[in-house]
């Protein structure tokens, strides 16, 4: 440590001696997930009545930006996000937010080649003995980022727990040119979502498709917790995990002896991710733990990496899908809530895989703001409703009522499979409207 401390000493300033870097007219990153970086974030809201036309970026924030909330007006900043959390989905509806839309594995590449950076400010671990500051927990796109930008800023918290890698999990000391010490708070937390009866369901057709030796990926949601804890009591053995995210679930899937990776292709016996979310259950299990592997997002979503391993699993959910098998996981017409994320690169990549299913879940109805109940598969996707999976990338769709096979299917045979598994209350309508749309779908067919 001794051989670096010097360097450090000399590159350690104030929070707000490190907002002062900031001109008008920069491009800022903020490092992603539950790596907000608080301190630098208050020292810039102070001074941002003095700035004008700064642009910020960062993937999924969990924190409200200070400077952003000063600003309603924006007169002196725009916030965009490559993916819609709670804070973003907040401050969208007000315009102080904007979607950047990406095929997720695509995101480094796209910054490198595309986006100007002038200043990155990174939350990570203390310094290590070799000069090193760790940011496994959140290394999508955060190494891209460090490569393009001017300056480069570390806050520093004792909190973050040291991730192995992989790649891009760590920058060295002599790639910093300023750190601040930040205020040290807990990470956010982001506990399991309560099972609900219908996802239980949905969980136990899901299980039958899982086979011993698969590679697993899961999405967000409550629903890969309930697959994980159904695989922990299972007879399933030699699994293998591949994912973007990390969550509560995998660390009690490893604990029972689920998730050996023996029978992967690439990063044997490695537990491989991009982020993680969830508990300090989770975070604690991150730490210094060489089970586990941290890579940057154009390596754990690439389709051509993803494929390479047997048997992928690629489980996500959906908020709609139309019987022309259209997916949206983004939007409800004009109204953002989420982003594509790697659904649509483990759907193609579980493809490609062999013996891969890609899986789109949802529940078969939700009620709405009035209290009626609504079909979650529907004719025709509302007006300004995001796409997220194309029909023609689509595998698997799974509600509580089953499973439907999409590949190599017409669209009348697609409207049929999926009309099978929507309510029965909305099936007869569902049928109707097809016939309109001359998918040629036979009501005796439905069952």
């Amino acid at each position: 440590m001794s051989l670096f401390m010097e360097d450090y000493r000399s590159k350690l300033i104030t929070p707000a001696e490190a907002a002062g870097i900031v001109n008008s007219g920069d491009y800022i990153y903020y490092s992603e997930f539950t790596l907000f970086p608080e301190a630098f974030d208050e020292a810039l809201a102070e001074r941002i009545d003095e700035l004008n036309d700064l642009y910020l970026r960062s993937v999924c924030y969990t924190a409200a930006p200070k400077m952003v909330l000063k600003d309603p007006e924006k007169k002196h900043i725009k916030m965009q996000d490559w993916h819609f959390g709670v804070a973003s989905r907040k401050l969208h509806p007000m315009g102080l937010s904007s979607y950047i839309p990406v095929t997720y594995h695509q995101g480094p590449r796209i910054i490198r080649k595309y986006q100007h950076t002038d200043v990155a400010v990174v939350m990570a671990a203390p310094m290590d003995k070799n000069g090193y500051f760790n940011f496994g927990i959140s290394n999508s796109v955060c190494g891209a980022y460090m490569s393009k930008a001017k300056k480069v800023i570390v806050e520093v918290n004792e909190n973050v727990p040291y991730c192995l890698g992989g790649n891009f999990e760590s920058v060295h000391i002599s790639n910093v040119d300023y750190i601040i010490e930040g205020k040290n708070k807990p990470l956010v937390q982001v506990p399991p979502i309560p099972e609900e009866e219908v996802e239980i369901k949905i969980a136990k057709i899901i299980m039958n498709e899982i086979e011993d030796g698969a590679t697993l990926q899961f999405g967000i949601g409550g629903l890969p917790n309930i697959v994980g804890k159904m695989i922990a009591e299972s007879d399933l053995k030699d699994l293998g995990f591949h994912s973007e995210m990390m969550t509560d679930c995998c660390v009690d899937l490893y604990r029972a002896g689920k998730f050996t990776g023996r029978k992967k292709s690439i990063d044997h016996f490695k537990m491989s991710y991009t982020f993680a979310l969830g508990t300090k259950k989770l975070y604690d299990f991150l730490d210094q733990n060489p089970t586990c592997a941290s890579y940057p997002v154009n390596y754990i979503n690439d389709p051509r990496i993803i494929c390479v391993n047997p048997k992928v699993m690629a489980i996500n959910n959906a908020i709609e899908v139309d019987i022309l098998s259209q997916v949206s996981s983004e939007s409800v017409g004009s109204r953002h809530i989420s982003g594509t994320g790697g659904q649509l690169d483990f759907i193609f990549g579980a493809f490609n895989s062999s013996g891969g299913k890609g899986i789109i879940a949802l529940s078969s109805t939700y009620v709405d703001g009035e209290g009626k109940l609504k079909s979650r598969i529907v004719p025709t996707l509302a007006p300004g409703t995001v796409v997220t999976t194309p029909r023609s990338i689509v595998q698997y769709v799974v509600t509580e009522y089953g499973i439907a096979f999409m590949k190599g299917m017409s669209t009348w045979e697609r409207a049929e499979a999926l009309i099978d598994i929507a309510h029965p209350d909305f099936r007869d309508e569902l049928v109707k409207e097809a016939q309109k749309m001359n998918l040629w779908v036979r009501s005796n067919k439905i069952k």
